[in-house]
């Protein structure tokens, strides 16, 4: 599971987070995933945070579209590795797009850092 808790710390892949205001980003591998696209993604926006629904599908909406158009600029997998990516809202108020596509543009950009940072050390090894 994506957000298991007490997750064994020999399990090969576990679920790594990154955070640009106004989103917080947790990605891990799934390699029991066979088919779809290389990368599955969900959008939370609690209720907590925003309270009316059309708000929340509002922000819902600006970060579909801010990955959307941004997650061809970011090579996120390889081609055999399937990854599942979960971005959460934490702003208590609405944020303009440009806030949405930065952050969104910041996490891509991490997890890219962070699978060469893994290849580089899959070839050291």
């Amino acid at each position: 599971m994506l957000f298991s808790r007490g997750a064994d710390s020999t399990q090969p892949f576990q679920p790594k987070s990154a955070m640009a205001y106004p989103l917080r980003a947790v990605w891990r591998e799934n390699e029991n995933r066979s088919s779809g696209s290389a990368v599955q993604f969900l959008i939370s926006i609690p209720k907590k945070r925003l309270r009316h629904a059309v708000d929340r599908v509002k922000m819902r909406r600006r970060v579909r579209e801010a990955y959307r158009l941004n997650k061809a600029t970011y090579a996120v997998v390889d081609g055999d590795k399937k990854i599942d990516l979960a971005f959460i809202y934490v702003a208590n108020d609405i944020k303009d797009y440009q806030s949405i596509e930065k952050a969104v543009v910041k996490i891509l950009h991490k997890i890219n850092d962070d699978k060469r940072t893994e290849q580089s050390n899959s070839m050291a090894d």
